[in-house]
């Protein structure tokens, strides 16, 4: 068979049902050979943007996303995205094109070294210089994509080696795999660390937003009454209706969430690694920090762990709940109060009724409308604080936001790959203005597939979370302007649906409508930011001190 074939037969045995990405003159064998296969090929309109589904499709379903691309421009392209599956722990395999590598005519015309470029992005990146080795480079790809830490992966496939002819091709089978359980001592050392304790806290984090790990972390939780704050990409791992919750270290200090971290003197720490910011808990003497993780910790300046259980983290909060039980002098009364100020200062602002809408009064409505299994898709902006510190995310990887890479324009992206695994789901992309331009034109592709989607457009005119840090910075607001088209008219002439609320009241209608109507809805939604830096800069960090 052509070797192009068997590279998709290879991907068939690999299970993958989709491909994001756009085609080019150097792999039209393999677009030929998708042609007739069972996998369908999802032709995005930038190659970023396939790279973003690729990398939500993995977050979502464990298996690694596959994104498509030609050569020099269309691989370049696909290096944001890589970096954005890549420190997200999102397992991606891109599949890039190239000239023939035994003989071309065309000199150095659109040549980039791809593997190279991809290789400080990648856990693993290989070019393709024998059809009979695609069998064992696939394998190893979608291995190495997957296995903890997971990741991104590419492969280069030159145009002749696609052409080439390949015998007795044997596929290799997907092997079975366990991951390692944590050491005994490790598990004694920590379990004694908790119960010697007396204001233990826990924090959960990313590599913890899995299914079975939350079924584990509940049922520690609500064996031994322990308290859980969470990172902003591991929300919802736990109920965050939880009698429990703390909140969200979404601001990196000065928050309610930082008294308790600060009365602490044990943090179990599962799931979390320096990749994304964290919240600065780390001082010398003060408390014990346990990380519990698939992988040893990454040592920082901000993250030097006392204690590594290394293994399987909901094997190991099993093995810790069994041999735990409540201890009498544990001291949760200060986490109590913490916890009582944090909820009444949730609500401030919940029924605001100024128009353009208030932050607090979007994150309200818009989680009066999502059922528990709705998921958000966030873009990266200033509302993603505003959505990371006050959505009560019930269920895990119900609101997807970026905390890794944090790069604007993967919201709509993320989105659509999130309603095509999810297809019975309500999906909500959550996007401002300036990042939602940056993949725009994927607004036809989502039209073209037919999605039930709605898109929450949050427009300031600005690139707002920036103009935050300047004007927390004391600098001039300078340089963070620019113009918009009409939204509404921009949805039409792609097919959707253009909406454009004209009060706060009118908001939670107009989403709920725009969900029961089906299709692909734009809201242009007019939101004030005029609160960003007395809320999150001052008025949180006075009150929080006062507890």
């Amino acid at each position: 068979m052509k070797a192009a074939l068997l590279f998709v037969k290879a991907l068939e045995a690999e299970g993958v049902r989709c491909i994001f990405g756009l085609p080019g003159e150097e792999n039209l064998d393999l677009v030929e050979a998708l042609r007739e296969s069972s996998i369908r090929l999802i032709v995005t309109r930038h190659e970023q943007a396939a790279g973003f589904m690729a990398a939500t499709w993995g977050r979502l379903t464990g298996e690694a996303g596959v994104a498509l691309s030609t050569l020099g421009p269309g691989a370049t392209n696909l290096v944001t995205a890589a970096a954005y599956a890549q420190l997200g722990a999102m397992p991606m395999l891109m599949i890039t094109g190239q000239k023939p590598i035994r003989l071309h005519k065309q000199g150095l015309f659109q040549l980039v070294d791809v593997v190279d470029m991809m290789q400080p992005l990648t856990k693993y990146t290989r070019q393709l210089v024998s059809a009979a080795t695609i069998p064992a480079r696939i394998r190893e790809a979608f291995r190495r994509a997957e296995e903890e830490r997971p990741g991104a992966a590419h492969l280069e496939l030159p145009e002749d080696i696609a052409r080439d002819d390949v015998d007795d091709a044997i596929l290799l089978p997907t092997e079975y795999a366990r991951r390692p359980s944590p050491d005994d001592a490790a598990l004694v050392q920590a379990g004694e660390a908790i119960s010697q304790a007396k204001h233990p806290i826990l924090m959960i984090g990313a590599a913890a937003n899995r299914q079975r790990t939350a079924v584990a972390l509940r049922a520690f939780i609500d064996k031994l009454g322990i308290p859980f704050f969470t990172t902003q990409m591991g929300k919802g791992v736990v109920d965050e209706d939880h009698p429990l919750w703390l909140g969200n270290a979404a601001l990196s200090d000065g928050d309610f969430v930082h008294r308790a971290i600060d009365a602490a003197d044990v943090i179990v720490n599962a799931g979390h690694d320096v990749v994304e910011k964290p919240p600065f808990f780390m001082h010398k003497g003060r408390r014990t920090v346990i990380h519990i993780n698939f992988s040893t910790a990454e040592v920082d300046a901000v993250y030097f762990p006392q204690i590594e259980v290394v293994g399987d983290i909901a094997h190991t909060i099993e093995r810790l709940t069994d041999a735990l039980q409540k201890q009498p002098h544990w001291d949760f009364g200060y986490f109590d109060k913490v916890r009582k100020a944090f909820h009444a200062q949730l609500k401030e602002h919940a029924d605001d009724a100024r128009f353009p809408m208030h932050p607090v009064r979007v994150v309200a409505d818009t989680r009066a409308c999502m059922p528990d299994d709705g998921v958000l898709c966030l873009d990266n902006g200033m509302y993603k604080l505003w959505y990371a510190r006050y959505y009560r995310a019930r269920q895990p990887n119900t609101i997807l936001l970026d905390n890794a890479l944090a790069t604007m324009g993967a919201g709509l992206p993320s989105a659509m790959a999130a309603k095509l695994v999810h297809p019975h789901r309500k999906v909500l992309a959550i996007c401002g203005d300036g990042g939602f331009m940056m993949n725009a034109q994927e607004l036809e592709t989502a039209v073209r597939l037919k999605l039930d989607l709605v898109i929450l457009l949050l427009r300031d005119g600005g690139y707002g979370m920036i103009r935050w840090k300047q004007a927390d910075m004391g600098f001039a607001d300078y340089g963070m302007q620019f113009g918009n088209p009409d939204f509404v008219m921009f949805a039409e002439a792609h097919g959707a649906h253009g909406h454009r609320p004209d009060s706060a009241d009118a908001f939670l209608p107009t989403l709920r409508a725009a969900f029961d109507a089906g299709g692909v809805h734009l809201i242009d939604l007019a939101i004030d930011y005029a609160d960003n830096h007395r809320i999150l800069d001052e008025q949180i960090r006075q009150l929080s001190a006062a507890v």
